[in-house]
């Protein structure tokens, strides 16, 4: 398999694990929500699942990274200013990455294409449902 799409996979499935543990660990130590703690680490449970029922082997996707090389290693990211606005920038990145995996599977198992699909439908529910706690609870919600 090339590994230039075993390196996009990798990436975004590290990027999109990254993204869900930041946002549950967002709602259960500071928003104090469990049941929005539980869909979000459901939800990085299913993207593990789902990558483990591919006929990509993880330790080819690691074999695949090139972290010193990088060209995009040095991106600039904004400073979030408080822990709403890093919770909604993480689940934008959980978003694109599913989309993503979402896309590379198309080349290697449509269904599992389509699992990538409906995770990142789930995670717009979950967004949502995260954005009304916010906002009955008075905090800034602004979209970085």
């Amino acid at each position: 398999m090339e590994s230039k799409l075993l390196r996009i996979i990798d990436a975004n499935f590290n990027r999109t694990k990254e993204a869900l543990r930041v946002c549950e660990d967002i709602s259960r130590f500071y928003m104090d929500e469990p049941a929005l703690t539980r869909k979000l680490k459901s939800c990085r449970h299913k993207v593990t699942r789902i990558l483990k029922s591919s006929p990509v082997e993880y330790k080819d996707l690691v074999s695949s990274r090139n972290a010193k090389q990088d060209v995009g290693k040095d991106s600039d990211y904004k400073n979030k200013s408080n822990l709403n606005g890093i919770f909604l920038a993480n689940m934008q990145r959980c978003k694109e990455s599913l989309r993503v995996l979402e896309e590379s599977h198309k080349i290697l198992n449509g269904r599992l294409s389509e699992q990538f699909k409906n995770v990142r439908f789930g995670v717009y529910s979950i967004e949502k449902d995260a954005v009304k706690k916010m906002s009955k609870k008075n905090d800034s919600i602004r979209k970085s």
